[in-house]
């Protein structure tokens, strides 16, 4: 009889979860039925939105329903994190996050997420390498030998632009100093759109910025670009020498723009998104728009792309521990 009884519960048990696995791909299969929200953690104008923008636009065409950008800046993007960590896990918001979340948690004591424990690792999106641009008014140098040179004369007279205290823009400049044995200040900003807006007015002499944002400024004579921190030249500006070919042979710095989801969020989702990301990814338009912004697609996705994430957060933790950066 107990034997019985336990072959209706047992029997009844796999009835259910055949059921909940039923009731998940059908809803993967509907998905979307409502507007989806991009979470992105930088104000408007920055390089996550020069390929979070496109790619919400192309998705949008692909699925038949509205893609949207919510852009949720501060504290080098861990507030925007921190609210899409908290989001529901339904396939409605997804975190547009960047390799500055690979630095936070060396930066940030008390962070109320972890970026490889409360999200699941979707698609790394695009990856650009930084490059050291200058407002020409203000720095004089026009080749790495001559900017370096003037930073050692004047130490802590020029000053250097980030998206925010913790960001790669930031690492980026402390990982030049380390190497080069210069000072240069750091000012931080809310993001790269605001950062880039104040080194074309001239209200700062210089960044460490990624090319997305930098690529157009460049090539329209606003700003002089010194070096590429890339094994190769980038097409985006074909005439701007690498930091190898201009005699820092072991700078290289890239910003990369990553999708995740709330951990929580159903697999058959999961897979959907990530298959229709990757389809976009290869379309031709989002092609042609990656290369105009100076970024590669890595085809990196799921735990490739989060194994990324953990070789980062080891990297930028050194880099903290070295140069002794901290949030100003």
């Amino acid at each position: 009889m107990v034997l019985n009884q336990k072959k209706k519960i047992a029997g009844l048990v796999l009835s259910l979860l055949a059921v909940v696995g039923l009731s998940s791909t059908a809803n993967a299969q509907e998905w979307p039925v409502k507007t989806v929200t991009f979470l992105n953690p930088f104000p408007a104008g920055g390089g996550t939105d020069a390929f979070a923008r496109p790619l919400a636009a192309q998705l949008t065409e692909q699925l038949g329903k509205q893609f949207i950008i919510d852009n949720r800046g501060g504290a080098g993007g861990t507030v925007g994190a921190s609210v899409a960590a908290k989001a529901a896990p339904d396939g409605y918001t997804w975190f547009i996050g960047a390799s500055h979340h690979t630095i936070a948690p060396s930066m940030y004591k008390n962070l109320d997420y972890d970026i490889q424990k409360s999200f699941i690792p979707i698609a790394l999106l695009a990856s650009v390498p930084q490059v050291l641009v200058v407002n020409p008014n203000r720095v004089s140098a026009r080749n790495l030998k001559d900017f370096i040179a003037l930073m050692k004369k004047n130490p802590g007279k020029y000053n250097f632009a980030s998206a925010g205290s913790g960001t790669v823009h930031h690492l980026a400049g402390e990982l030049f100093k380390i190497q080069t044995g210069t000072f240069i200040v750091h000012i931080p900003y809310r993001g790269a759109g605001p950062a880039m807006s104040d080194l074309l007015a001239g209200q700062v002499d210089l960044e460490f910025d990624g090319l997305g944002t930098s690529a157009p400024q460049i090539n329209a004579g606003k700003l002089f670009a010194i070096a590429v921190a890339s094994d190769k030249r980038n097409p985006a500006i074909p005439n701007v020498p690498t930091f190898v070919e201009a005699g820092l042979p072991d700078y290289r710095v890239s910003t990369w723009y990553g999708m995740f989801a709330p951990a929580g969020t159903p697999k058959p989702i999961v897979d959907k998104m990530t298959a229709e990301v990757q389809k976009a990814l290869n379309s031709p338009k989002l092609k042609a728009i990656w290369a105009q912004n100076g970024g590669d697609n890595p085809n990196l996705y799921g735990e490739a792309f989060g194994k990324q994430v953990a070789s980062d957060v080891t990297r930028w933790a050194e880099v903290v521990k070295k140069s002794g950066a901290k949030l100003d």
